[in-house]
């Protein structure tokens, strides 16, 4: 039986390449991923390890205990310097004063702002060389003075500094301009993974983020032959008792490769899903090619039933194909998967973003995957197909080259496809009542919508009888070839929806996302604007920094502008909750935002005096006139706050309002303000003023000035995720539609030999054959794509109605121009699909087809 196997593995090769194109797309995405995430992570342990390869251990002050002022400044210094140089073992103690800094570029905009965890800055450390073994300089020198400033390489790119340019930046305090006097190298993981790197000098940096000769930590280098651990225990010997703490170079670097690959760990992702849709699409396909196969070769089974195998021969056999394929196709895969992982860093990479490049790290698990999932999926596809063909009697199989279902399997697959239907229709149905999105529902509408495209699977059948025959009315139109198109089509419904479900499936869920998308994305972009009556709004990149209160009066003071409104943003401990609360001034928040009260009014507010949302309200009983217990920021002590007013939830408001001075002298940035709303006049918004705004905030990079538009896309962004995803979707559901259709299509042409011959002979020219075999193809597309639009818009409409409960400002919007995308690509798809098989049915000679048996 395993020659039999291999035989007719031979004998089909060239039907059988599509599906190995199917499954060897799917290896590839597992396989790449696997490859990617495993060669990212050796790449930052690599870059880690340079990083820290001279550090044996790193001294570093402890944590004060809760509840102390900083008791333990000034255990770095200069005389724990020399002691650890002199500890056995120590070939030198490097101190260093780490910090973060943000830069603008030369264009004035932040550089890699949303960066903060790597823009990092330290002291440039020179040692008796004169060199920073840890930055060794590319270009220029080092910085000498306060004046001065040295980044790394990407940063200079970035920002396309030049050696003597002036650069501004800011680390949580007032702007400064430094001038650049050299460009460096680093290892460090933080950069190189899309961060900046800020170099001062000594003294500099010690005043920036520690204090004047003290530092954060000492770095502690061995001497040959000296062990990492041992030395620790010795370094922690000589530091002042609880104080200071030493930690090995080996644990820091891991610690630092391991944290940076976490942040990077969301570029894995999205191949992994397009890996898993791709093996569910293809495993139609292989479905398909394998039953269509049984079916032809239905008489050589009964043969070789008749002759003595067994049952459990034939499907012996059968899985043998499967396994042989499997393993081609896991093989074209995994060299396909590494080819994706070696371009998957520069693909993926950005500016702002990039990820470390290293030679490929192939272990066990991509070799695994590839083999599981290659040959697992093909044998899984072609079991039932097998197990079906082994229960044909050998004479019936002897009599008839096919065999149509029966009436009691139509009348199964009728009622499981309804049972389907109604089960995950009815459970969509029902969530629509809920309005909540909590995590239980929406784990019920993702399995009402695996049961809705089961369903779909299930009752394909039955459904393509009336789709494909409505169809058929244009089709109809192409005259009696389109007639024959529509008939072929429907002479075996089963291989017809076989044939669409890879792209009835995908078209479903690109049209699901697409709804979804768009729906939440308008959604988002009402939400962003409500509430907001200011054109600008400047705010602080970080809650651990603040506006110049002075910016105020200079971007009140700016041509153009009509109202300057500062809020002070603080937290507000009310009801066993904590809440966001924002300091205004009465007399200016009707210029800027825009709040509908449901009772009272903000006249009143002032010390002691407070406005809170309608959900605030709601979820502690309070109303206008009456009183709750608070504190704000720092405040230590509960008071009585009474309530002037209850406003409709606003986003630019927030929780609680409460007076600007208050807020500000109780917050944890005292007399600081975190937003300034601006009102320009006639609501002008350009590029100049935005600009100008800049200039008055002091082009500080730590401060963000957007407008209405540039606050709705910020809002809108991780939406891009799902469009990326969905387009790469469509692409897959595409390309193995593609392949399945070709397939169906030039397996029907073999099988309508004899019948294509006798349309040829009775009149039929080559350009109606070819005409025939596209409309058909067409009419299949179509029919999966009809199909698969109904079924993403009704569990887009069921998911859609959860998302209602969450964001209230969430309506079903259908993007038209989305679906008449897929709804052309799917035709498109259906008309290059029969390229081949209609030129090869159009080649067959009349007579020679005729005569074929």
């Amino acid at each position: 039986m395993l020659k039999t196997a291999l035989r007719n593995v031979l004998a089909n090769k060239a039907r059988l390449v599509m599906t190995v194109l199917a499954v060897c797309l799917g290896v590839a995405f597992v396989c790449g991923t696997l490859v990617f995430a495993e060669s990212s992570a050796a790449a930052y342990r690599a870059a880690a390890s340079r990083n820290f390869a001279d550090i044996a251990v790193t001294v570093t002050p402890k944590a004060s205990p809760p509840g102390t002022s900083d008791e333990r400044t000034g255990a770095l210094d200069d005389t724990l310097v020399r002691k650890l140089a002199d500890v056995p073992g120590v070939a030198a103690a490097r101190p260093a004063a780490d910090g973060a800094a943000t830069l603008n570029g030369a264009d004035g905009r932040p550089l890699r702002a949303g960066k903060a965890w790597a823009n990092l800055a330290a002291a440039y450390v020179p040692g008796k060389d004169g060199k920073d073994g840890r930055h060794p300089l590319v270009k220029g020198r080092a910085p000498q003075n306060g004046e001065e400033l040295a980044v790394d390489s990407g940063t200079a790119a970035a920002g396309r500094f030049r050696i003597g340019d002036a650069v501004t930046l800011a680390t949580d305090g007032p702007v400064m301009k430094k001038r650049l006097v050299g460009i460096v190298s680093t290892e460090d993981t933080r950069v190189t993974a899309g961060g900046t790197l800020a170099l001062f000098d000594k003294a500099t940096a010690q005043q920036l983020f520690a204090s004047p000769g003290q530092y954060t930590s000492i770095d502690v280098s061995a001497t040959p032959g000296t062990d990492q651990f041992a030395l620790a225990e010795r370094v922690s010997a000589v530091l002042p008792a609880d104080r200071a703490e030493a930690v090995t170079g080996s644990a820091q670097a891991t610690q630092q490769a391991t944290y940076t690959d976490t942040l990077t760990r969301g570029y894995q992702k999205m191949p992994m899903v397009f890996a898993g849709v791709s093996l569910f699409i293809g495993s139609f396909l292989i479905v398909n090619t394998f039953t269509m196969l049984v079916a032809r070769r239905t008489r050589e089974i009964g043969l070789l039933r008749a002759i003595g195998s067994s049952r459990r021969q034939v499907v012996r056999s059968l899985l043998w194909e499967a396994v042989l394929i499997g393993l081609a196709a896991s093989a074209a895969g995994f060299l396909l998967g590494l080819g994706i992982a070696s371009v998957l860093p520069d693909l993926l990479s950005t500016p702002q973003d990039t990820l470390p490049h290293g030679p490929l790290v192939i272990g066990p698990l991509p070799v695994v995957a590839a083999l599981g999932v290659g040959v697992g999926v093909t044998v899984l596809a072609a079991w039932l197909p097998s197990r079906k063909a082994a229960k044909v009697a050998p004479i019936e199989a002897l009599r008839a080259a096919d065999q149509p279902p029966t009436a009691t399997a139509s009348r199964v697959r009728g009622v499981a496809g309804l049972i389907l239907l109604v089960l995950g229709g009815g459970l969509l149905v029902s969530l629509t009542g809920a309005k909540d999105a909590s995590e239980g529902n929406l784990r019920n509408a993702m399995f009402g919508c695996a049961l809705l495209v089961v369903a779909m699977i299930v009752s394909a059948p039955l459904l393509a009888v009336p789709v494909i025959r409505l169809s058929g009315r244009l089709t109809g139109r192409f005259g009696i070839t389109g007639r024959l198109a529509t008939e072929n089509a429907l002479r075996d419904p089963r291989r017809t929806a076989a044939t669409a479900a890879a792209l009835m499936v995908s078209t479903a869920l690109v049209a699901g996302l697409a709804v979804i998308g768009n729906s939440t994305g308008q959604a988002l972009d009402r939400q962003a604007a409500a509430g907001l009556g200011a054109d600008y709004v400047i705010s602080s990149r970080t809650t651990m920094t603040a506006i110049d209160p002075a910016a105020e009066k200079r971007v009140a003071d700016t041509p153009g502008v009509r109202t300057a409104a500062a809020v002070a943003d603080s937290t507000v401990f009310t009801g066993g909750s904590v809440r966001g609360i924002a300091g205004v001034d009465p007399a200016a928040v009707d210029e800027v935002m825009k709040l509908d009260f449901t009772s009272g009014s903000l006249k009143d507010l002032g010390p002691g005096r407070i406005a809170v949302s309608a959900t605030v309200a709601r979820e502690q009983g309070l109303r206008a006139g009456g009183e709750v217990k608070a504190r704000i920021g720092r405040n230590q002590e509960f008071k009585a706050y009474a309530v002037v007013g209850v406003y409709e939830d606003n986003p630019t408001a927030g929780d609680v309002l409460g007076a600007r001075a208050e807020v500000q002298r109780d917050s944890n940035l005292p007399g600081s303000v975190q937003r300034i709303l601006v009102r320009t006049d006639g609501g002008a918004v350009s590029r100049a003023t935005g600009d100008r705004l800049r200039a008055a905030t002091g082009n500080s990079p730590l401060v963000r000035v957007k407008d209405r538009q540039e606050i709705v896309d910020e809002a809108a962004g991780p939406l891009g995720d799902l469009l990326t995803l969905m387009y790469g979707l469509l692409a897959i559901g595409a390309v193995i539609s593609l392949l399945g259709i070709v397939n169906t299509l030039a397996m029907s042409v073999s099988e309508r030999t004899r019948e294509i011959g006798v349309l040829r002979a009775v009149g039929m020219d080559r350009a109606g054959v070819r005409r025939m075999i596209r409309l058909e193809s067409v009419s299949v597309a179509a029919f999966g794509t009809v199909l698969g639009l109904a079924g993403g818009l009704f569990g887009a409409w069921g998911v859609g109605a959860l998302a209602n409960g969450a964001m209230k400002e969430y309506s079903l919007a259908l993007p038209w121009g989305t679906l008449v995308l897929v709804c052309l690509v799917s035709l498109v798809v259906g008309a290059l699909a029969a390229a081949v098989p209609a030129r090869r049915a159009a080649a067959l000679s009349p007579l020679e087809a005729v005569a074929q048996t």
